[in-house]
């Protein structure tokens, strides 16, 4: 049972009085209603590629784990009315081939997305790097199948865009981290194939320019503007020394760096136009330090590993402190400034890290241990200063109206700093949802809510 009790990050390892692994949607149910009836807890887990331990079980080894893997078929493609039924244990990337094979585009996209599961990303309301143009996971949804806490089949597997019949039943699961019921099969939307991509890298000065360059790509890409990432030379850094063949492409170091993606239905030439056009603009204002373009698929995938293979680069640097915020997007650039400044003057040994999403105002503000900090000892102490280090990043995010949790999910990782944050209606609200649907409280116990 061990590869389901242990994240993939190894920051959690629980116990389990089984695993199941049901292949159907009546044997998902009719164990979830056995464990209603017995009293026995129930943890549901897709791909177990979370980062907030929202998928493993606590130690005291009562409950069970219910891994919906095995439900990976593909139900049906309508290209016509653009869905794709598909059972919460298809991976990400199955969902992705098989609107490709129709023609079409399902735009989630994540680095695990070999392995991450359609339910995981649901009960999560994954995001991604495609956000800016298509929206989180919950944007991707038109119907839900879920397993109730009884046990009961709630059938939901509407392909509708327009359904105003009650209480909207879908977004109370979507993002509840199988704290309110199971996920196993969805109708999730497709969108039109993109004829071409182009991507760009570009060296700016400070994230003060990198939101001059994305108010700059909203007006003359509009709704052709797919991407837009924002991350650090010292992420660069990481890259280039932990990943094989990864190289800068200036020949000067520069601050910062935004990936820039453009998608255009028609043609690459058309895609290639919008894309020079705007940089060139941007560049005309002072916006651009240096900028290369991506002139093939190869090229393109070359300058996205640039930025897609940060998280890992850093996890082979050691153990690092990860947070996954999210500000207002006009906020972006200050943030940055007065958090790093307070980093700086607080711990100022330790590396600052950040990456992210600044199109739809996303950040991952990691941080590393000091240059040279190898020993046990010297991981003890880095690790000692997380809550310290939590404070700091959460509440300079809460100050300004931001998230402490933007993609990641509460799990067992933010449930109690949520609850710090939240005011007492909000946590009052939510706990009575999770009574009035789970009333046992045996569905996924102990996550999202204490």
């Amino acid at each position: 049972m061990s590869a389901f009790l242990t994240d993939w990050r190894g920051k959690w390892k629980g116990r389990a009085l089984a695993v199941a692994q049901p292949d159907t949607t009546v044997d998902v149910a009719n164990i979830v209603r056995w464990c209603n009836q017995h009293g026995i807890p129930l943890v549901p887990q897709g791909g177990n590629t979370g980062l907030s331990g929202g998928g493993v079980p606590d130690d005291s080894g009562q409950a069970l784990v219910i891994s919906l893997k095995r439900l990976n078929r593909i139900d049906a493609v309508d290209a016509m009315n653009n869905t794709v039924i598909a059972e919460a244990g298809c991976t990400l990337q199955q969902v992705q081939d098989a609107a490709l094979h129709a023609g079409r585009l399902f735009p989630l996209s994540l680095a695990a997305e070999g392995s991450c599961t359609i339910g995981g990303n649901l009960a999560t309301n994954a995001g991604g790097v495609h956000v800016l143009r298509y929206g989180n996971a919950r944007d991707l949804c038109l119907g839900l199948e879920v397993i109730t806490a009884d046990g009961e089949i709630w059938d939901g597997l509407r392909g509708l865009r327009k359904d105003n019949t009650g209480y909207d039943l879908r977004d109370l699961y979507i993002g509840s981290e199988g704290t309110l019921g199971i996920i196993t099969r969805a109708v999730l939307k497709l969108h039109p194939l993109p004829a071409a991509r182009v991507a760009a890298l570009v060296a700016i000065a400070s994230p003060v320019e990198a939101l001059q360059l994305l108010q700059t790509f909203q007006r003359r890409a509009s709704s052709k503007l797919s991407a837009f990432e924002l991350f650090s030379d010292a992420g660069l850094g990481l890259v280039e020394r932990h990943v094989p063949g990864s190289r800068c492409p200036f020949n000067d170091r520069h601050p910062w760096y935004v990936l820039i993606e453009i998608s255009d239905e028609e043609s690459h030439i058309k895609a290639n136009e919008t894309m020079e056009s705007a940089l060139a603009h941007a560049s005309d204002q002072g916006m651009v330090t240096d900028a290369v373009i991506s002139n093939s698929e190869s090229q393109h995938a070359s300058l996205w590993a640039l930025r897609e293979n940060i998280s890992e680069s850093q996890s082979a640097e050691g153990k690092n402190i990860k947070h996954d915020v999210s500000v207002p997007i006009s906020s972006i650039s200050g943030f940055i400034e007065s958090t790093l400044t307070l980093l700086r003057e607080t711990f100022p040994t330790l590396r600052p890290i950040v990456f992210g999403h600044l199109g739809d105002g996303n950040l991952h503000f990691n941080i590393s241990p000091p240059t040279g900090a190898r020993t046990a000892a010297d991981t003890e102490h880095f690790l000692s200063l997380e809550p310290s280090i939590n404070r700091l990043i959460h509440d300079a995010t809460v100050c300004i109206g931001g998230s402490i949790s933007a993609e990641h999910g509460l799990g067992v990782l933010r449930r109690d700093e949520a609850a710090r944050y939240k005011s007492a209606i909000e946590l009052g609200l939510m706990k009575r949802i999770k009574s009035a649907l789970d009333p046992r409280g045996l569905m996924n116990p102990g996550k999202v809510l204490s």
